[in-house]
């Protein structure tokens, strides 16, 4: 990893650190609400630096009106989408729960071709984009000596970033108070790696060839199954505490159902505190849930409905992480797969992952 260089700006009268990552400056906070582009890890289907767009939504849409209890919000988008398309509306978050509000434009965000371009990522750089852009906003404010609630940390995601959610609370085990997936996918099976005929249209557009450079590996394949029962015993082992709902329709023909109810039948066992709907006709009330399939209704309505009583401020039962975020631990997680292991390296306070083999 290429050293840390430590810059200094001169924002809203005050002069504080922005770390640099491969060599590049993070921008400072925008006073206003607004967007940046924002360093990213390389990608193997890609020659140089890396870079997404990270969108910043603040109480008032001014910096100025975070206050002590202030969290932050990932609202992630829909595989296919960019900004806040398929998830929860970020300004409405805000207002309602006094947190300032990401989205983010992470690997592959926009209309995808498995026919022309690289396979599709699947949630694992895609969740570290997301995270760089939560570090980015957590550690802005602590430099920057913006009073904020570090602990109310939260995400949510519609599809492609209901499995974006997940993942960034895999790859971030002790960062998130709670975090809701709404009909996201689970785990990288065949029918959707390979694009076989089975129980999903998804096409990730991966080789089961071992000399192509799409192939996809055991180990990759593992690290992006969320159901993997060993990785979620060394979540548990970490410490993780994330508050996790889920909610998904039971005649979802994107997102196979059943692939989430062994996520969450392994969380349960792995006594991670997760607390899931799978619809029924019976929960279809036309206004929060207009389906059992896989759009299931208004995704704003739906993380109210799901965790309100979490993520409003000054509930009795609000989630607030307790200890330091793993940007503060700054150490490496590690997850055990068939060849070796991954690691999610926060040395440098952002995440940087890498797969190293036996």
């Amino acid at each position: 990893m290429k050293p840390i260089i430590s810059f200094f700006v001169l924002f809203l009268g005050i002069s504080f650190p922005v770390l640099a990552s491969e060599d590049r400056p993070w921008p400072a906070l925008p006073a206003e609400n607004g967007s940046v582009e924002l360093p990213a890890q390389e990608w193997a289907f890609q020659e140089g630096p890396r870079s997404f767009k990270a969108y910043i939504y603040y109480p008032g849409k001014a910096l100025a009106n975070v206050d002590a209890n202030t969290g932050i919000f990932l609202s992630l988008h829909n595989w296919g989408g960019t900004h806040a398309q398929g998830t929860a509306d970020p300004q409405t978050l805000v207002d309602r729960y006094n947190v300032v509000v990401l989205c983010v434009d992470y690997l592959q965000s926009g209309k995808y071709d498995n026919e022309t371009m690289p396979p599709y990522d699947y949630g694992y750089l895609q969740a570290l984009d997301a995270l760089r852009a939560l570090y980015w906003a957590y550690n802005g404010f602590q430099t920057g000596e913006i009073t904020f609630n570090p602990g109310r940390i939260y995400s949510t995601g519609g599809s492609g970033g209901g499995n974006v959610t997940q993942m960034a609370n895999k790859l971030a085990p002790r960062t998130f108070a709670a975090i809701i997936d709404m009909c996201g996918m689970a785990k990288l099976n065949d029918d959707i790696a390979y694009g076989l005929e089975g129980n999903s249209y998804l096409n990730a557009g991966y080789s089961q060839d071992p000399a192509s450079p799409e192939y996809l590996t055991p180990d990759a394949k593992a690290l992006r199954d969320l159901s993997n029962p060993i990785h979620l015993k060394q979540m548990a082992d970490y410490g993780q505490e994330t508050k996790i709902f889920v909610v998904h329709g039971t005649t979802d023909d994107v997102c196979p159902v059943a692939d989430k109810q062994d996520v969450v039948r392994n969380m349960a066992a792995a006594g991670m505190p997760v607390t899931a709907l799978f619809l029924t006709e019976e929960h279809v009330d036309g206004t929060v849930f207009k389906g059992t399939w896989h759009s299931l209704g208004d995704r704003t309505r739906i993380v109210q409905h799901m965790a309100d009583p979490q993520l409003l401020p000054d509930s009795p039962d609000a989630a607030v992480r307790q200890g330091k975020s793993d940007f503060e631990r700054k150490d490496v997680i590690c997850y055990t797969t068939p060849n070796g292991y991954w690691e999610i390296d926060y040395t440098a306070g952002y995440p940087v992952g890498r797969m190293v083999e036996k």
